[in-house]
């Protein structure tokens, strides 16, 4: 177990002269403030690994009333800060979760939504107002008319030089 501790100490030292290093490459420090700086720059990282243990307990499972109440008319909240979203897939992205991830880790049925009821409403309104999903309709149904409309076309020209007639 010490061993642990001390290749966890060793490495923390080793990460806070790098910050240091790098931190002094593009900054003028005098040199009388380095150990100050890498004292400083420990301590922070120190707090930090203690501060955030990752706790490996499972997650509380979730009602389906939960579940129910997270999903409203105007937005998602999220089970990761209780915050809501219009669409959780970025907010996730950024929490280094897929929305299968985010499902699996609490217990929601495949079949919940990434992104709120009103928000793809407005995206789907606003496809059908730029006519999207149309083109190829519409592109098949002129070709069609245009083919049935249209006289036929003129013979091509030939190419190459003209025959003289008396050849």
């Amino acid at each position: 177990m010490t061993g642990n501790v001390e290749s966890e100490q060793s490495g923390q030292v080793e990460l806070a002269v790098d910050i240091v290093a790098a931190y002094v490459s593009n900054n003028s420090v005098p040199s009388a403030e380095l150990p100050g700086l890498i004292e400083v720059v420990h301590s922070a990282l120190s707090r930090l690994a203690t501060d955030s243990q990752p706790s490996n307990g499972p997650v509380e499972k979730l009602t389906p009333a939960q579940i129910r109440k997270s999903i409203t008319r105007d937005h998602i909240v999220s089970f990761e800060d209780g915050k809501p979203y219009k669409t959780l897939r970025r907010h996730l992205t950024l929490r280094g979760l897929s929305p299968e991830a985010y499902r699996s880790k609490w217990g929601l049925p495949r079949d919940y939504p990434m992104t709120a009821a009103s928000y793809s409403e407005q995206r789907s309104e606003l496809a059908r107002a730029l006519g999207l999903g149309q083109q190829r309709r519409k592109y098949n149904g002129a070709a069609q008319v245009a083919a049935k409309e249209s006289p036929p076309a003129p013979p091509a020209k030939a190419r190459g030089r003209k025959k003289s007639p008396t050849e």
